[in-house]
């Protein structure tokens, strides 16, 4: 979920696509004597133990499986599709995520090691929508917010990177996962940010990389815990938040390692362990409205919870 101004993250290459690598990619093609494809195709595939993205758990705490391609050109563009499965108690009536991304990278002569992105990505959720948000306990397939259109959100980013640190802000082209006044909240959400530092820093052993993120999202609006659509056959009360927090802001955090390694002499595979969560229990937390199942479950989680994960995956 999104929402940040400023972060310090470490882009795991099985948790989302890798801007950064392939930004690398293409500066080296630039810079090579050597003839070379001006374009270049990877794919990936991965496993992770908890699909955390920004913080918050987007699997219910349960595996998940991952994998894309990227479409890099030597001049600097890349382009990408990369999907994941998600719990549809997040997002009703859709398991799938999947993001599509496109942007240029490309870097800063003055500065050695300065580099720089620019882009934008879309988050698609086949078969989800808030008219399928049903209030936690109800079975009978009733929707709270019947007028609620999709989950999908757009984002436009920028960002800088310097050797092993880089920094990305990312603002939404539209309302925040569909949230607005139709949706029990406030009012539009377009505009909401995320802002994030990350590091991924080569240790001198074993291949590994010394991961870090830091990050904070700020959504546009807030929950509107009197609203009613009961007149439009919708729930008197769509929020279920049982402590009453309206705010769904935080700060995240990730702390790991990452490792590359080969398989019978086959380079790209790649493993983590990361320490992962975020500062807003009481929104995200089990009584909060971010916690709740929307599926027509009294199931509820703390889906910011502090957490050890684990990824293993391969690109090639």
């Amino acid at each position: 979920m999104r929402k940040s101004l400023l972060s310090l993250a470490v882009l795991s290459a099985l948790a989302v696509p890798s801007f950064a690598s392939a930004a690398e990619e293409a500066a080296e093609a630039t810079t090579t004597k050597e003839a070379a494809p001006s374009w270049s195709l990877t794919t990936n595939i991965g496993f992770v133990s908890d699909y955390y993205t920004r913080g918050v758990s987007q699997s219910w705490h349960k595996p998940a499986v991952q994998g894309g391609f990227d479409l890099t050109h030597s001049s600097g563009f890349y382009t990408g599709v990369w999907g994941s499965t998600v719990t549809p108690n997040t997002f009703p009536d859709a398991s799938v995520e999947i993001d599509a991304y496109a942007g240029y990278n490309g870097s800063i002569t003055a500065v050695e090691g300065l580099g720089y992105t620019v882009g934008a990505i879309g988050y698609f959720y086949p078969g989800g929508n808030w008219d399928k948000y049903n209030l936690a306990g109800d079975a009978s397939g009733f929707s709270q917010t019947p007028k609620g259109g999709r989950w999908d959100t757009y984002e436009a980013n920028f960002g800088l990177s310097y050797k092993w640190l880089s920094a990305k802000a990312s603002v939404t082209l539209g309302d925040w996962f569909g949230a607005e006044k139709n949706t029990g909240w406030d009012g539009g959400t377009s505009g909401s940010t995320y802002l994030e530092l990350n590091a991924a820093y080569p240790l001198p052993w074993y291949n590994l990389t010394l991961i870090g993120h830091v990050g904070h999202m700020n959504v546009a609006g807030k929950l509107n815990l009197a609203a009613d659509f009961s007149s439009i056959g919708g729930g008197s009360a769509p929020s279920t938040s049982l402590n009453n927090e309206n705010d769904p802001d935080y700060t995240d955090y990730k702390i790991g390692l990452s490792k590359a390694f080969k398989i019978a002499n086959a380079d790209g595979w790649n493993a983590g362990v990361y320490y992962v969560g975020n500062t807003n229990g009481r929104y995200w937390g089990g009584r909060g409205y971010g916690g709740a199942s929307f599926n027509g479950s009294s199931e509820t989680k703390d889906l910011g919870a502090n957490r050890v994960i684990v990824t293993l995956g391969r690109t090639f």
